[in-house]
């Protein structure tokens, strides 16, 4: 068997697949997020561990497994910073942390291959303007260093003991151009911050690490002939899972499009040459905390509630909250404005806060969400007529009903996961005569949603007016600028 572990923004996912591909357990467990003033908000990577551990515990005993029988393991993770030093608690800087919003601001003044890959103004959710901030605000930390990983990367460390990073998270959030020598040290000498622990091997995704370390096995309940792979950010590997042949739209806690073959454009990631897959780039546009926007209009009913419990009601109604329209930019804009301090608006909220209201605004914001992502997509520079989908949102067949009807793009969903599939396809990747090989073996059928006439039209609407209501939030800008 092979095993696949997502380790997203509350929750680790562990997955078991046939060597045929085929997914035969799933589990998860949650873990905290630690907020704390000014932006910052972390987790405890013993807490990420342990929920790791538990989740493939779990899907080993739903799928009657031997330790034995997992013969291969890969991890994805979200672009969280994992601090090895003494005294900095909790030790992982999680993915949409802001701390370093100001660092982030100078590195965009820089002319440099780094920036112009971090689409011309760099993000304080990438490694740099943390690494920088750690730099200048903790130098006892930053001077007792032992090491700092991507996340994805320490779990493959801890799993073997075997210090390595992957191409996909060096190359997207790390000062690292693989097409040009790799790591930039002009650019970390210039800032002061290249003395930081970075000699590991960088390997492509689905290299083979290395076996798991005695430690390893024991915490994970596996033999430690398992052979672990390079895995990816979770958003990458979710595009590998995804339908082939098509930009992929990984909706999550964030939303990412992500596609090859774009060039170099402002507030575009990449493009990223081997971050996917030895022989192509991949360039990403993306919208901050989506998912996340959702996720906390849930938690504002009078009583518990699913979203799946909130879309079915949905569903069942004629279309809620149409005086409704949200910019859903509550986290800042990735793209098309890279702007990590722009912030999101509503129009035409009463003062009501009983469930009908509150699943109004709940499905006017996810309508926003797939608006923006009809923005992302044009700021590409793409017109597909065929869109791959994953990730939790992609579960909900009113919501890839809502981004057909959004972007005018059939949605290509594939039922059984694909950020654990892509995974998958890393951890099996030695096993199968290298990623595409296991990418081809992997690859499962899919279900087909087309955009509605009717509803397109109601979407066009709302474009306009979303259009609209972006020009007079910089309007204000504008106005409260001059004050």
């Amino acid at each position: 068997m092979i095993a696949a572990v997502d380790v997203g923004s509350a929750r680790a996912r562990a997955g078991l697949f046939s060597v045929e591909g085929q997914l035969v357990a799933r589990a998860s467990r949650g873990f905290a997020t630690l907020p704390s003033p000014g932006g910052q908000a972390g987790f405890d990577f013993a807490e990420i561990w342990q929920a790791v551990s538990d989740a493939l515990a779990e899907a080993r005993r739903m799928a009657g497994a031997s330790p034995a029988q997992v013969q291969a393991l890969a991890f994805d993770a979200t672009c969280s910073l994992v601090v090895d030093a003494p005294n900095f608690a909790p030790d992982v800087i999680a993915w949409h942390d802001h701390r370093a919003v100001a660092e982030a601001e100078e590195l965009g003044r820089i002319r440099h291959e780094v920036v112009v890959r971090a689409g011309g103004s760099v993000s304080p959710e990438m490694q740099t303007p943390k690494l920088l901030w750690l730099a200048r605000h903790r130098p006892d930390v930053w001077a007792e260093l032992r090491a700092v990983h991507d996340l994805c990367d320490h779990l493959a460390w801890r799993a073997t003991g075997i210090a390595a990073r992957s191409l996909c998270a060096a190359a997207a959030k790390w000062p690292y151009l693989p097409d040009r020598g790799g790591w930039a040290h002009d650019l970390l000498e210039g800032l002061g911050i290249a003395g930081f622990p970075h000699e590991d091997r960088v390997l492509a995704p689905g290299a083979e690490i290395g076996p798991l370390s005695r430690q390893g096995a024991a915490e994970l309940g596996l033999d430690r002939e398992c052979i672990v792979s390079a895995g990816l950010i979770d958003a990458f590997a979710g595009a590998l899972g995804a339908a082939p042949g098509m930009p992929a739209l990984i909706a999550g806690t964030s939303n990412c499009v992500m596609a090859p073959d774009v060039a170099a454009t402002p507030a575009l990631w990449g493009p990223y040459p081997g971050a996917i897959l030895p022989d192509q780039t991949v360039s990403e546009g993306g919208q901050s905390a989506t998912g996340a926007l959702l996720d906390s209009i849930r938690r504002q009913y009078p009583f518990e509630t699913s979203h799946g419990e909130i879309l079915a009601r949905i569903a069942a109604m004629p279309e809620p909250g149409q005086g409704l329209h949200v910019l859903p930019d509550f986290k800042g804009n990735r793209a098309p404005f890279a702007d990590p301090l722009m912030r999101g608006v509503v129009h035409g909220m009463s003062l009501d806060r009983g469930a009908p209201a509150l699943d109004a605004l709940y499905w006017r914001s996810a309508v926003g969400i797939a608006l923006g992502t009809r923005q992302v997509i044009a700021h590409m520079g793409l017109r597909p007529d065929r869109l791959a989908m994953a990730g939790g949102q992609a579960r909900a067949p009113l919501l890839r009903q809502l981004y057909a009807d959004a972007t005018g793009a059939e949605i290509h969903w594939q039922p059984e996961d694909a950020v654990l599939r892509g995974t998958a396809i890393a951890a099996a990747a030695p096993l199968l005569g290298g990623i595409h090989a296991a990418r081809k073996r992997f690859a499962r059928a899919v279900e087909v949603t087309r955009p509605n006439p009717e509803a397109v039209a109601r979407r066009e609407r709302d474009w306009a007016v979303f259009l609209r209501m972006q020009q007079q939030r910089a309007e204000i800008s504008e106005l409260t600028a001059r004050n």
